[in-house]
């Protein structure tokens, strides 16, 4: 690094090195009566009394001042020790830090994890970015195209930097999650473009990070851990109105698949401990928080181990037909176990999760979604292709044959189920007869929502190594276009059997194109928007009220459009209530949604 070549001061000659001659073989008598040990004893004294007095690390850093104090020297057990900067250096002393979030929920619950450890040490959060002392961007690197988006961004923010670089509180820029970890030696070294970096696992270093940064120097730390869950930190929740929020439960990915940077970004699977997901949980729920969605690279392979009582000798269950590139995972408790515990907590609390792997939907999972009434009866199941030979090249760990085998399960057991998926157009070596066969295999599905998106090569990946990305950027654009158009023709055909259904909504707020309408969404996290009025209080009562964020209300639907639905309220209603009301209607009828490819959030697995 450039500040690494270069002195950063000029040490003053506070004390001498100590030179220790080599140990010669003398008598006791020789020696004056004292001993080898003696003599060690005697010169380990000496050099801690001239480490008492040494550099501290304010030294090291161009331009700080230099304040000298008389530090005790370090006892046998270390109870003299002290960190290299003072305890009170680490405070945001009200710092204003501005947020920017992209890519996947994943950086959502990162950027509230980031907030909440830093607030703790004294910085304020701002949205106005014209304000902010910091700006951090958390990152995704999943695609080329996000990464590009980023380093715009970057470099309209170092203007806004350097036309700062006079006032009293320089602007200090960082750049957190996945493309942190990837591209540290770009960030740092060739685009010189930030002053701090952090992986998604070193935020808790954060406030020593910008500590560094604020004494005029870069600074990084984008280690990975195979333990770290941020279990004992509790995320500050930023979401609309505060009736929606993301808990994570696991991170990292062991998967490997061939074109995926999520274990090289993220790191090796670990789960977040039972009880500590629980608390999160009932403590939303004591705010009033109507909706949670459990988060995970891999949200479905959580496996608990952190309590002996969970450490079985059980090996994990899979999907029927599907493998993984690891040994089979024993003990542990797992997905379905949280699952059914997470629901008990509030029985009018919806809960969702992403992003599984189709691999870990066993039967016990699939029937605790079917028979629990607050558990969406929405699955999101990652294809990636319909050939077997391109799934074969991606290391999924699954055919065509498997795939469509678990689909028919799923509906089997959960008749009212949604089903969304991601694919992935112009893999290396995909044909058209492999194309073909994605086409066929969204329409055979009958999936509601799609995120489909064209192939970039990542570096580290097993593909880049590998594979060679011979597919014509034009051909995957064309490929791509073709398997959104398929998309949205059964998008149209699903929500048009939605007219003239009733359907209960959790209302997010005011719609974003008129403020005389309210919007929500279904069960199956279809958006629906109808007119703002006042409604019964209950089905068949005659009093009315006012309809907010965080109420249930059934709707009834009018008409609909390939990415969302239209109705007229009827009623306030709740989770409960609404099992009751909604068993004369047909089942199918109940958990339905349409695909959008205009509002994306990435999904890993």
């Amino acid at each position: 690094m450039e500040y690494l070549r270069k002195p950063l001061a000029t040490l003053p000659q506070l004390w001498k090195p100590l030179r220790c001659a080599p140990s010669k073989y003398c008598s006791k008598l020789a020696n004056g009566g004292v001993t080898s040990r003696e003599r060690r004893t005697a010169t380990a004294d000496r050099f801690k009394a001239q480490i008492s007095s040494g550099p501290s690390f304010q030294d090291f850093i161009k331009g700080a001042p230099v304040v000298r104090e008389t530090r005790p020297a370090v006892d046998e057990e270390g109870s003299g020790e002290r960190g290299y900067l003072p305890e009170d250096s680490e405070t945001g002393s009200s710092r204003r830090v501005y947020f920017e979030t992209y890519g996947c929920q994943m950086n959502v619950n990162d950027t509230e994890i980031a907030w909440s450890i830093l607030q703790r040490k004294g910085y304020r959060r701002t949205a106005d970015l014209g304000e902010a002392d910091v700006v951090l961007l958390v990152t995704c690197s999943i695609r080329e195209k996000a990464e590009q988006t980023i380093w715009n961004r970057l470099r309209q923010l170092t203007a806004m930097k350097k036309r700062r670089l006079k006032t009293p509180t320089p602007m200090k820029i960082g750049i957190l999650g996945c493309m942190a970890e990837r591209l540290k030696t770009e960030l740092l070294e060739r685009e010189k473009l930030v002053d701090v970096i952090a992986g998604p696992d070193a935020y808790r270093d954060l406030p020593r990070l910008l500590a560094v940064a604020h004494g005029g120097q870069r600074a990084s730390n984008v280690l990975l851990s195979l333990e770290e869950t941020y279990a004992d930190v509790m995320p500050v929740h930023h979401a609309p109105h505060g009736k929606s929020a993301f808990v994570s439960i696991m991170r990292g990915c062991d998967n490997m698949c061939s074109y995926c940077i999520v274990p090289f970004t993220r790191g090796r699977e670990r789960s977040r401990p039972a009880s500590s997901v629980l608390e999160e949980v009932r403590l939303l729920s004591d705010q009033g928080v109507k909706e949670v969605t459990l988060l995970g690279q891999n949200v479905n392979s959580y496996r608990d181990t952190s309590e002996e009582q969970f450490c079985g000798s059980d090996p994990t269950k899979l999907s029927q037909g599907f493998k993984t590139v690891y040994r089979a995972k024993q003990g542990g408790l797992r997905f379905s176990d949280l699952l059914d515990r997470v629901s008990r907590i509030d029985s009018d609390m919806r809960i969702r999760f992403t992003s599984p792997h189709p691999k870990d939907f066993p039967d016990e999972v699939l029937h605790l979604i079917a028979e629990r009434g607050n558990i969406c009866k929405q699955i999101h199941l990652p294809a990636q292709s319909g050939s077997s030979e391109v799934l074969t090249a991606m290391r999924r760990g699954y055919t065509r044959e498997a795939y469509l085998d678990l689909v028919e399960n799923v509906k089997r057991i959960i008749p009212e189920v949604s089903l969304s998926s991601d694919f992935i157009s112009g893999f290396c070596g995909e044909t058209e007869d492999d194309h073909q066969q994605t086409l066929s295999l969204i329409r055979e599905v009958g999936y509601n929502v799609g995120f489909l998106f064209a192939y970039s090569m990542r570096k580290k990946t097993h593909a880049s190594h590998r594979l060679q990305d011979d597919v014509p950027a034009e051909v995957k654009r064309r490929r791509l276009e073709e398997c959104i158009g398929a998309f949205r023709e059964e998008a149209a055909r699903v929500n048009a059997a939605l007219i003239g259904s009733t359907q209960l909504v959790l209302v997010e707020g005011e719609s974003k194109r008129s403020a005389k309408d309210l919007c929500g969404r279904t069960d199956g996290n279809m958006k629906v928007i109808f007119p703002r009025e006042d409604v019964a209080i209950q089905p068949a009562a005659s009093n009315a009220a006012s309809v907010h964020a965080g109420h249930y209300v059934l709707v009834k639907i009018l008409s609909s459009s390939s990415q969302s639905l239209r109705g007229r309220a009827l009623s306030h209603s709740s989770l409960s209530g609404t099992v009751k009301h909604c068993e004369t209607l047909p089942r199918h009828r109940l958990h339905e949604h349409a695909a959008s490819d205009t509002t994306m959030i990435e999904t890993c697995p």
